[in-house]
Parts: C-alpha cells; structure tokens; sequence
C-alpha cells in the first residue's frame, strides 16, 4: 500500500483509509469489525477515521485496534450535540468532553487528528470550536487540528490558523469540491482526506442502500444518471456492478492533492477489493478527464449548482 505525507503534518498515511460510520451506523458485530480492521491492517491500511456522533463506531474501533496504536493514524470528529453531554453545540466544553471520551473509547492517549464535524460558517468566525480543539493539541491530546465539511465553508476553513486537515466529499458525482475547496488547501499546505470515494455506489438500485446512506446514494444515484456514463464508455468491458467501484475509488485517488480516500464498508469482501483497486496502476488521465466532463455538462444542464455533499 502506497502512503504518503498527510499535508504538512507529521503523519504519513496509506492512499486508503478506512471510514468507521458504517460499523456504527448499522451494529456491525464486534467480532466482524475485529476481521475487517485486521485485513485492512494486513493490506496496509493504517488511516482509520471515526466521529463521536457516529453512533458506537469509536468503542468498536478501538476495541479492534487494541495492540495496534502504534501502527495506525486516528482521526475522529467532534462538535455535535449529543444527550449525554449538557453542553452546547460546538461549544469549548463540547469539544473538550467529546474529546476526552473519544480517547477513551479509542484506548489511547492521544489522537492524531481531530475534525470539526462540519460545523457551519459562522462557528468557524466565533473561533471558539477551532479555539477548543488548539488548547487539547497544545496539551498533547490532539497532535493535529482540522474541518471536515465542504464548499465554501471547507475552502474558508482551510485558511484559518491552526488548521491543518480537510475531509471533504470528492468522487465521481461529487466534484465541486475538486475546483473550489482543493485549490485552497494547497495554497495553505493543508492534507486532505476525501470522503466517500465510491459514491456511495451510486451505479447500484436505490433499493441496496441501508438506513442513513439513502440520502447520500439517492443524490448520487440521480447525478450519475445524468452524466449519462458507463465503464464501457470509459473503456472497461466488464459487468458495471464490478467496475464501477474500482473506476470511482481510483478516480478519486487521481485527483490532484488528495492525500487519502477513505472508504466505509462493513464487508470484509469489499475490504479486500478497494486494497486492490487501490494498488493497481493509476487511473489513466483520459478516463478522469472524462468523468470530469461528464459532471461539467451535465450540472450546466440541470440548471443548478452542484454542492458537495456534507
């Protein structure tokens, strides 16, 4: 597995990451999440990324990564209400006690990287969120601060002192990100993860997405459709089911100043061939100019702005 420097930070990371959302989100057994991080482990994985909101997903994580810690890159997220704090929404004591108990949930000490969970414009300005998440690096807590959002609000975030990560949605149906947020973190050498690479398989029935990944599947669904592209189109000859998945992780990996991808799956299976799409040779600069192209006419077309899904 290839790695590569995340940003300016200190961290070297594998070009694929592992999102935890989905072992939490649907009550992956503990026992399938401890086979699953052990391939990813085994493939080289070592970026795992999780979110105190992501219900269950930090505990399970952990636990599976027990042993480990050494070998692997921790980022979560923070910044949401829950009904087990008292605290306000992104507020100072928010961010410190979600924290804290994102340590001890992920059995450790400290965390490489902790993302503001796409927290809206003006919660930047106050300053007060980012503020939190600089006093806990600055006692060791948090090694790196960051925003994982997208649009606009991403790109501003990118410029803001402190910072040092941004996780934005960038894939094949989720573009906008590449023109208007990346630009911002390379003038700022900031690293960037990409989330959601395999668009949430926009190319599968809508009927095949479980619980909260619909909303995302069915935007994806309908821009693809759209775009009006196939594998075959692209030069693949095989059953799209099969394609598209290695198409879109590696088209994501193409775009220029991502650093890692991180893919969500609670299949070991699917595991195993996002490792090996990931290592195969890059995708050629025909097919994502393509894709590109594709994405371009067809939001000119729909008459409306394509956002970044957050």
């Amino acid at each position: 597995m290839q790695r590569t420097p995340l940003g300016q930070t200190d961290l070297t990371v594998s070009r694929l990451g592992f999102g935890a959302a989905p072992i939490g989100f649907l009550e992956t057994p503990p026992t399938q999440v401890g086979k699953l991080v052990d391939l990813l482990l085994e493939g080289g994985v070592n970026l795992f990324d999780t979110a105190a909101m992501y219900r269950g997903a930090e505990q399970l994580l952990g636990d599976a990564l027990k042993g480990h810690r050494d070998d692997v890159v921790l980022v979560s997220k923070a910044g949401h209400a829950e009904k087990a704090f008292s605290y306000d929404a992104w507020s100072p004591e928010l961010i410190r006690a979600s924290v804290e108990r994102s340590l001890e949930r992920l059995h450790t000490d400290h965390l490489d990287v902790v993302l503001l969970h796409s927290c809206e414009r003006d919660v930047l300005d106050r300053g007060e969120a980012l503020g939190a998440l600089l006093e806990l690096r600055a006692e060791g807590k948090v090694r790196h601060a960051g925003y994982s959002g997208d649009n606009e609000t991403a790109a501003h975030a990118a410029g803001l002192d402190g910072v040092e990560v941004i996780e934005m949605s960038v894939n094949i149906a989720d573009q906008r990100n590449i023109d208007v947020v990346l630009p911002a973190c390379a003038e700022h050498s900031v690293g960037v993860i990409a989330k959601r690479p395999i668009a949430n398989a926009a190319w599968n029935p809508l009927n095949k997405q479980r619980g909260m990944y619909q909303q995302y599947a069915k935007t994806y669904h309908e821009r693809l459709k759209e775009m009006d592209v196939t594998p075959h189109d692209l030069g693949y000859h095989g059953h799209p089911e099969v394609e598209w998945p290695e198409i879109a992780l590696k088209f994501t990996l193409a775009v220029k100043g991502v650093d890692t991808a991180i893919v969500g799956t609670t299949s070991t299976v699917n595991a195993r061939v996002n490792i090996d799409a990931a290592a195969k040779h890059p995708l050629r600069d025909q097919v994502v100019q393509t894709l590109r192209q594709a994405f371009r006419d067809a939001e000119q077309k729909s008459g409306t702005v394509w956002l970044g899904q957050t």
